[in-house]
């Protein structure tokens, strides 16, 4: 049975507002006016603005963020936003940095949200690799999330800033989501190798999910991503795999009819 219990805003970047299930989660929050970011030898350069204001966002019951150690994620102003949020996820060694209400989740840890009446949403951080093998020590601790309501059907999966590697095949293994919120984008701020999925890797997560339509974020607005959304649809339109796409436009929410 199609579902409408579930709508999305993109903000920009990584940042959408994602309505379930009368749950209101913001992921990887970035909101300040472009600009450039000197950060650990790398400078990262920010094209364009959010479409939403932080304070025009309203009620944040979680903020999902995959990791606070870049500004194209985690920026200044979304800093800000964080101590208003209800409650912020991220991982272990993120929480011990940002400090205060936020949680730190190892990956297949599970918390749960409870909103009004009997309503109850669980919060799965899963694996990431923000680049190629041998990353880690460089990028530091990244995360996805899983969010579940009461079926296994019902999940949505966001990746955060990853590549397809096996932890993203093992999420594939273990849920079977409607949705998957790709960051995608090649970005390479580094030099030849890319760090979040090139098209090739979202078209490899495609058929890891076939049951899920596929959403591209954090592929826009920064200098860095090197593969566009408009090279990422024809991507998938060449390999017949177009009516598997929900495109969003910035600043315009969109309600989803999803399997």
């Amino acid at each position: 049975m199609a579902k409408t219990d579930t709508a999305l805003t993109l903000i920009g970047g990584p940042t959408v507002l994602i309505e379930l299930a009368g749950f209101r989660l913001l992921t990887d929050p970035t909101f300040d006016a472009p600009g450039r970011y000197e950060a650990r030898g790398i400078t990262l350069e920010k094209t364009r603005g959010p479409a939403i204001a932080a304070d025009s966002i309203g009620r944040i019951d979680a903020v999902l963020l995959s990791h606070d150690q870049h500004f194209d994620n985690l920026d200044r102003a979304g800093r800000t936003l964080l101590d208003r949020a209800g409650r912020t996820f991220t991982t272990q060694a993120g929480a011990a940095r940002l400090g205060g209400a936020v949680i730190g989740l190892a990956p297949w840890e599970t918390a749960t949200l409870e909103g009004a009446g009997t309503a109850r949403l669980s919060v799965t951080a899963t694996p990431a690799r923000h680049g190629p093998p041998g990353i880690e020590p460089i990028s530091g601790e990244v995360i996805g999330f899983v969010l579940g309501l009461d079926q296994p059907g019902d999940a949505i999966y966001v990746t955060g800033d990853t590549v397809w590697y096996e932890g993203v095949a093992e999420v594939a293994r273990r849920f079977r989501p409607r949705l998957v919120i790709l960051f995608a984008g090649a970005a390479r701020p580094r030099g030849p190798f890319h760090v979040t999925m090139d098209n090739n890797d979202a078209i490899e997560t495609a058929h890891a999910f076939p049951g899920a339509r596929m959403i591209a974020v954090h592929n826009d607005g920064w200098l860095h991503f090197t593969e566009s959304q408009a090279a990422f649809v024809q991507a998938f339109t060449t390999l017949g795999l177009a009516s598997r796409l929900e495109t969003l436009e910035p600043g315009r929410r969109a309600e989803l009819v999803l399997p």
